[in-house]
């Protein structure tokens, strides 16, 4: 039976504490050349081999990057996931998931990692870090990265959501809509979700540019789920005055409208014009037009973001913003009436 070797027993061949072969085996250049010689011929005549595990420990690494993600199983959020996973597939780190349901489960998992220190890297996906969580940030001393949300004092990658919802609006003016309805998540979310209120917003300033009155019976708010979405979009569509378009959140929220639509007997795009947010894969299935955020990218850009801060290449932190695209399929065309 094989008997392991420790570094106990290369300290005492070399005739040195185990410190030193501790030193030796991190690279540290507290060590005389000719101690570290001593050293290294020990290990080599005993062929020792140091625990991965143990010299992590040694260097207070933990070689994980968390990712930290409200509803994971969300749509976008997994094509997010996905471009994260792609990059550190290829690297020295594991990588551990952090779901957030809530707002307590958020504040305690948020608090747990930086205290704890509990992986080297973080990735915060859709989560706005409030002014007293960037507190815990600064004394953890934790590299961080947002994707999807930003804050000045973290490195962040964000998409233009302002952009897109006007770009996704103004598609709907040019084809001749004026009563165009609008089918969002909750604005008062518990995360602080920012993409809620810039899409919105981009909703907004279309309308108004051309002089569209804003219709507050046109709106409807509610979760990321399209049966929902399909009851919001059955009261909007059952209005004395109905619009004609809908532009819904996210492509989710829009796959219920074009229930709706069915339900009531509706053609798609002859009679109501649907367009969502995301571009998930169902879209191009279901011929949605869409607004292409680049889900997989951000999370590309977002993980060797980084990995570069983590290897302080980066000494301010910086914001890339990230372009929408529109996709034109056969769920809009011009109003019928």
């Amino acid at each position: 039976m094989a008997t392991t070797v420790t570094i106990r027993d290369v300290a005492k061949r070399a005739g040195v504490g185990v410190g030193t072969v501790s030193r030796v085996l991190n690279d540290s250049d507290a060590v005389r050349e000719t101690t570290r010689h001593k050293v290294q011929a020990a290990i080599e005549a005993l062929n020792y081999s140091p625990s991965p595990v143990a010299r992590y420990l040694s260097r207070g690494k933990s070689m994980a990057i968390g990712v930290i993600v409200p509803f994971f199983t969300n749509a976008s959020v997994v094509k997010r996931l996905q471009g994260i996973v792609s990059v550190l597939a290829g690297s020295e780190y594991d990588l551990v998931l952090f779901d957030v349901e809530n707002t307590e489960n958020r504040d305690v998992l948020l608090t747990n990692i930086l205290r704890r220190k509990m992986v080297d890297g973080l990735l915060i996906v859709s989560l706005r870090p409030t002014d007293s969580d960037m507190e815990q940030f600064l004394e953890a001393a934790i590299p961080s990265v947002i994707v999807d949300a930003s804050h000045p004092q973290l490195n962040s990658i964000v998409v233009d959501n302002v952009q897109g919802g006007r770009t996704a609006t103004q598609h709907l003016i040019d084809l001749g809509h004026v009563k165009i309805g609008y089918i969002s998540d909750f604005p008062d979310n518990p995360f602080n979700l920012s993409p809620v209120h810039d899409r919105h917003l981009g909703y907004l300033q279309a309308i108004q540019e051309v002089g569209i009155p804003y219709r507050p019976t046109y709106y409807r708010e509610g979760s990321l789920d399209s049966q929902e979405a399909c009851y919001l979009a059955e009261e909007l569509l059952t209005l004395p005055d109905p619009p004609t378009a809908i532009f819904a959140y996210s492509d989710m929220q829009a796959i219920g409208v074009l229930e709706a639509a069915r339900d009531l007997g509706l053609r798609v795009p002859e009679d109501l014009s649907v367009i969502g947010y995301d571009d998930i894969e169902a879209a191009e299935y279901l011929r949605l037009t869409t607004m292409r955020q680049s889900l997989f990218d951000s999370g590309v850009k977002g993980a060797k973001l980084l990995l570069d801060v983590m290897e302080d290449l980066l000494p301010q932190p910086q914001e890339i913003i990230l372009p929408t695209e529109l996709v034109i399929r056969s769920s809009t065309a011009m109003p019928s009436q």
